[in-house]
């Protein structure tokens, strides 16, 4: 086969455009979205979704994540956090790591709180607004990357009613110079913990993450409350 350099550049410049205009869309996206939270401002809770803990090589994700949540809290956008997530990849419960980093960062403990049983994104946030509602709370915000965010817009709309987003606006953070306090993770690691990538295949966890199990929930209960009305 003949190399086509024409075509291979056009290639290339085609990706080079459509990474810049996503690029540029996104920055828009986040830009407005906390000009929209700045009015109105604060909120209950937030909801940051959790991120694998495997000591040192916890990833940069995280970090940002947790900064966020930080600088959301220390500029008066919410009272209190939610950190979600169960322990999915990594024996540690992800909820219960990320409020032990925030109370180190100097949040105070008794404004975090952490939701432990979600294992996918759509999870997080719909496990989270449960969590939130039944502790009286109204004003519900998810706060995590701009990608995560843009993605779970629809499954929010439908399924968690009223919560608004607030994607991290890379630029005000200078996030290589943020670090994580060190900890100690023993009070998060669960025992007997079995990978969901030994529970669960690709598929299934590609369907999770898309909401079926929240939807499934959603109906089960749906039929349960048709049932006793009967």
């Amino acid at each position: 086969m003949r190399f086509n350099r024409g075509r291979f550049g056009a290639t290339i410049l085609c990706f080079v455009l459509i990474s810049l205009f996503t690029s540029c869309s996104m920055s828009r996206y986040t830009k407005k979205s906390l000009e929209q939270a700045e009015k109105q401002k604060p909120f209950d809770v937030i909801v940051v979704p959790g991120v694998p803990y495997d000591g040192d090589k916890t990833t940069t994700v995280m970090k940002m994540r947790l900064h966020w949540a930080k600088y959301l809290y220390d500029n008066g956008f919410c009272r209190n956090i939610i950190f979600s997530g169960s322990a999915v990849y990594t024996p540690y419960t992800e909820g219960v790591i990320m409020k032990i980093m925030a109370d180190s960062l100097g949040i105070p403990t008794d404004r975090t709180f952490s939701e432990t049983k979600a294992e996918h994104s759509t999870e997080n946030i719909y496990y989270s607004w449960k969590m939130a509602k039944s502790m009286g709370f109204e004003k519900i915000a998810l706060a995590s990357d701009p990608y995560q965010s843009r993605l779970l817009r629809r499954f929010q709309k439908k399924y968690c009613p009223g919560t608004k987003s607030i994607p991290i606006v890379l630029g005000t953070m200078n996030i290589e110079e943020k670090k994580l306090p060190v900890i100690d993770p023993s009070t998060a690691r669960v025992s007997n913990f079995k990978s969901i990538k030994e529970r669960e295949s690709f598929f299934q966890r590609l369907r999770y993450t898309l909401g079926r199990r929240v939807k499934q929930e959603v109906r089960e209960a749906r039929k349960s409350r048709k049932d006793k009305n009967a």
